[in-house]
C-alpha cells in the first residue's frame, strides 16, 4: 500500500509512503482537494532524526483505525520542516498564537481549506497517555467543530493572521544612531543567563547556543573582556568533556537532557556542528588548548567520513534512533567495553570515561564522558600521563571498531543549500586555523556541488536528493552560503567562489530585499503565496538570515567595493534595531552585523605567488575575528579593482590593509604589517613609528 509520497526526494516523507494514512505532499493539489471537498487539512510536520516523530508514527500512522479516522475526517499534509522551513515558521507562531506554549517536533496543525489554522498541537498518541488527548478521540471533534463552529473558526483564523502580521518589524519613521549600547547590553545579558557551575545557557533541555558563544569570543577579541571569555572557553570545555559530544566518534548530538551536558538527544545535525568546528578553532587560537585542537579534528574528520556525499555536498542529519531505540548505537554496556579492551587500557577507560559510576543511561548503559582530567586517571593507573594518553588513544580506536559494527542510526541524505553554507564556512575556517589543506578542499568541493547542482539560471534551489535538485531556496540558503564562501575565499582564494558571492548577493537584494521597509523576506518575491510572509530577526537553532545576510553584504561590499550592499546591509539592521534593544542577547547575529556596521572590519589584500603566501595568511591568522585576510595569488584573471593590487616579478609578497574608506600604501615586510594591525582586528590610524 502506498500513499502520494512516491514522488518527493525527502527521507522524511519516504519513511510515511507506507502508511495507510493517505498522505500529500503539500503542494496545489493537496491544497485544491480540500477546497473541492470542504475538507479540513490535518498539517504533520516532522523530520527523519525526530524521536517523537518515530514514536507517534509507529503509534498512530502505521495504525489502521487511526488512519481510518484521519482519511475520513481530514485532507493529510506531511511536510518535512527542513525541505519547508517557510511553512514550519509559519505553523510554529501559530501555535503559539492558539496555545501560548512553544512548539517543536512533530508539529500537528488543523487548518482550514484556505490553510489557516484553528487548532494544534505537537505529539498526540494514538489513545490518551502523558497527559494528552489521543488522536482516535481528538480527530471526530475537531472535525465537527469544523462544520458546526465555521464562524468562530474564521473569527479566530483572522485574529491568528492579524497576530502573525503584528510580528513583522515596522518601518522605523526617524533612522538610528547605532550605538555600541548594544553590545554592552548584549554582553552583561548573557552574563546574567551564563550557567556558572556547568557552562552554556539556559535549563533543560539544554542546547548548544553556538551563535551566542560565537559573540562572547568575538566581544573578547575587541575588547580583551576576560569573563566574557570565560562565558565562552568553559562553556565549550563542559560540552567537549559531556555526553553531548561524541566521545568515540566525534561530533555533537543536537540538546542534553540534562544540565550538565551528560545525556543528550542523541541526533547530530549538520547545523550544530557547523559553527562549533569555527568555535573549537577560535578558541583553540586564543587558549591552545589541545581539547580544543582534539574536538575540531574528531568532528572534522566525522564531517568527511559520515557526512560528505562522494559529489561533494554535505548531507543533514544522523538519526537518534538505531533499531527503534534511542541512542542504541552510542551507549555502552560496562562489560562491552571490557571485552573489547586489554586490561591495561580498560584501567584508564573505565575512570576516565565514568565507567566505574553508576549507569547514567537507560538498563545499565553508559553514555561514555569525561569526568575526571587525564592527570588523575594516569597517577591512578600509576603510569605517566603520556602513556595514559597512548593506552586511550588507541582504547577509542578500538571502540570505534567495535561501534561500527552495530546497526546504524539511519541517515537524512539529502543535500540543504543553507546548511552546507554553514558547514561550508565550519570546514574551511577550521581548515585555515589548524592548516589542513584538506579541510578546505572539503569545503571547496561542497561549494562546488552547490553551484554545479542546486545553482540554476541565476537562481539558487534549497534542497537535493539523489540527483534530484528542487524547491525555491529561502534567505538562509543565499544568506549562508554567501558568507560560507566569503570563509572559503580567505582559506583558499578562487575567483569562482567570488563570482557566486556576488550572484548570490545580486539575487539578494532583486528577490528578498523589502525596498519599503528594509531587510529581508525568508521566502522570495517569487515565492508560493502563504498565509504570512516571515521576516524574522531573531537566532534560533541557525542563525537568522537577516542577522548573516546583512554580516556578509557589509563584507563582500568592504571588500569589492559596492556601496549598494552596505546600504542594504545598515537599512536591515535599522528595520530590527529595535527589536535588538528588547531582545539583545537573543539577536547575537544582527548584533554582529552591527559591531561592522559600527567598526568595518580590516580587509588584508595579500598579493604574491602562492607558496610565499602561506607564512604571512599564518601570521595573520589571531587577529582573523574581525579581519579578512585574502591571499589572492598571482595569475588570477578578472579581479575586481579592488583585488587587482600589483604582483612583484620574483613573487615576494605586498600587502594592502584597507578599513571602510581608508587605505594604507603597500606593506612589503611582514613585521611592519603585524605591527599596524592589532591583536584586536583594528588598524591603528595615523601609523605611530
Amino acid at each position: 500500500m502506498t500513499n502520494h509520497l512516491g514522488g518527493e526526494t525527502s527521507p522524511y516523507l519516504l519513511q510515511h509512503i507506507h502508511n495507510p494514512v493517505d498522505w500529500h505532499p503539500w503542494g496545489e493539489e493537496a491544497l485544491a482537494l480540500a477546497r473541492a471537498q470542504n475538507k479540513p487539512i490535518l498539517l504533520s510536520i516532522g523530520y527523519s532524526a525526530c524521536h517523537w516523530c518515530h514514536v507517534m508514527a509507529h503509534e498512530s500512522f502505521e495504525d489502521v483505525e487511526v488512519a481510518a479516522a484521519m482519511n475520513l475526517h481530514f485532507v493529510n499534509i506531511k511536510v518535512d520542516r527542513e525541505e519547508r522551513p517557510d511553512l514550519d515558521q509559519i505553523y510554529q507562531a501559530a501555535l503559539y498564537i492558539l496555545t501560548g506554549r512553544n512548539g517543536g517536533w512533530p508539529l500537528t496543525m488543523f487548518l482550514t481549506p484556505k490553510q489557516k489554522p484553528f487548532f494544534g498541537g505537537t505529539y498526540f498518541p494514538k489513545l490518551p497517555r502523558y497527559g494528552v488527548t489521543g488522536l482516535l478521540d481528538l480527530l471526530p471533534r475537531i472535525a465537527e467543530a469544523y462544520y458546526t463552529r465555521g464562524a468562530e473558526i474564521e473569527q479566530q483564523s483572522a485574529a491568528v493572521l492579524e497576530s502573525l502580521a503584528a510580528r513583522l518589524p515596522s518601518k522605523p519613521t526617524d533612522p538610528f544612531v547605532f550605538s555600541k549600547q548594544l553590545l554592552v547590553d548584549a554582553t552583561a545579558d548573557l552574563k546574567n543567563r551564563f550557567d556558572t557551575e556547568h557552562g552554556g545557557f539556559g535549563g533543560v533541555p539544554k542546547f548548544l547556543h553556538p551563535t551566542e558563544l560565537e559573540f562572547c569570543l568575538r566581544h573578547y577579541w575587541a575588547t580583551k573582556d576576560q569573563v566574557i571569555l570565560n562565558i565562552a572557553v568553559f562553556s565549550l570545555e563542559k560540552m567537549a568533556k559531556g555526553g553531548i559530544y561524541d566521545q568515540i566518534g566525534g561530533g555533537f548530538y543536537r540538546y542534553s537532557t540534562d544540565q550538565q551536558w551528560s545525556i543528550p538527544h542523541f541526533e547530530k545535525m549538520l547545523y550544530d556542528n557547523a559553527p562549533l568546528l569555527r568555535l573549537y578553532s577560535d578558541a583553540w587560537l586564543i587558549t591552545s588548548d589541545p581539547l580544543f585542537k582534539r574536538v575540531v579534528e574528531e568532528s572534522a574528520e566525522w564531517v568527511t567520513r559520515e557526512m560528505q556525499s562522494l559529489l561533494g555536498g554535505y548531507y543533514s542529519t544522523i538519526d537518534a534512533d538505531s533499531e527503534n531505540e534511542e541512542g542504541r548505537f552510542y551507549v555502552w554496556e560496562r562489560a562491552q567495553v571490557e571485552r573489547t579492551l586489554l586490561p591495561e587500557e580498560y584501567a584508564v577507560v573505565a575512570p576516565y570515561y565514568g565507567l566505574l559510576r553508576p549507569p547514567n543511561f537507560e538498563r545499565q548503559y553508559w553514555n561514555l564522558e569525561i569526568v575526571q582530567p587525564m592527570l588523575k586517571t594516569a597517577e591512578d593507573a600509576g603510569i605517566c600521563q603520556a602513556e595514559a594518553q597512548q593506552r586511550l588513544t588507541i582504547a577509542r580506536s578500538k571502540l570505534f571498531v567495535e561501534r561500527e559494527s552495530r546497526v546504524h542510526p539511519g541517515r537524512d541524505e539529502k543535500i540543504l543549500t543553507s546548511w552546507n553554507g554553514l558547514m561550508i564556512k565550519g570546514m574551511a575556517h577550521a581548515g585555515r586555523v589548524f592548516g589542513r589543506s584538506d579541510w578546505v578542499r572539503s569545503a571547496a568541493e561542497a561549494a562546488d556541488f552547490i553551484r554545479s547542482t542546486l545553482w540554476r539560471d541565476g537562481v539558487l534551489l534549497a534542497t537535493c536528493k539523489d540527483g534530484k535538485a528542487h524547491l525555491n531556496a529561502y534567505l538562509d540558503d543565499y544568506a549562508f552560503l554567501l558568507d560560507g564562501l566569503l570563509e572559503l575565499m580567505q582559506a583558499e582564494f578562487r575567483q569562482v567562489d567570488l563570482d557566486f558571492a556576488v550572484a548570490l548577493a545580486e539575487v539578494l537584494l532583486e528577490q528578498f530585499e523589502d525596498e519599503q521597509s528594509g531587510g529581508f523576506f525568508f521566502t522570495g518575491h517569487q515565492h508560493e503565496k502563504l498565509i504570512h510572509r516571515p521576516k524574522s530577526g531573531h537566532d534560533n537553532s541557525v542563525p537568522s538570515g537577516n542577522g548573516v545576510a546583512a554580516y556578509s553584504l557589509q563584507r563582500l561590499g568592504h571588500l569589492i567595493g559596492e556601496a549598494r550592499y552596505l546600504k542594504t546591509a545598515e537599512r536591515t539592521i535599522s528595520l530590527f534595531y529595535p527589536v535588538i534593544q528588547r531582545h539583545s542577547s537573543s539577536c547575537c547575529s544582527l548584533l554582529t552585523a552591527l559591531e561592522e556596521a559600527l567598526t568595518p572590519p580590516q580587509v588584508v589584500i595579500l598579493r604574491g605567488s602562492a607558496e610565499n603566501l602561506i607564512g604571512w595568511q599564518e601570521a595573520l591568522l589571531p587577529i582573523s575575528a574581525h579581519t579578512m585576510v585574502l591571499a589572492v595569488p598571482s595569475g588570477v584573471p578578472d579581479l575586481p579593482i579592488s583585488l587587482n593590487k600589483p604582483v612583484e616579478v620574483d613573487g615576494a609578497v605586498n600587502a594592502w590593509v584597507c578599513q571602510g574608506v581608508r587605505c594604507l600604501p603597500k606593506i612589503s615586510d611582514l613585521q611592519d604589517l603585524l605591527r599596524i594591525c592589532e591583536v584586536r582586528g583594528r588598524i591603528k590610524f595615523p601609523l605611530q613609528p
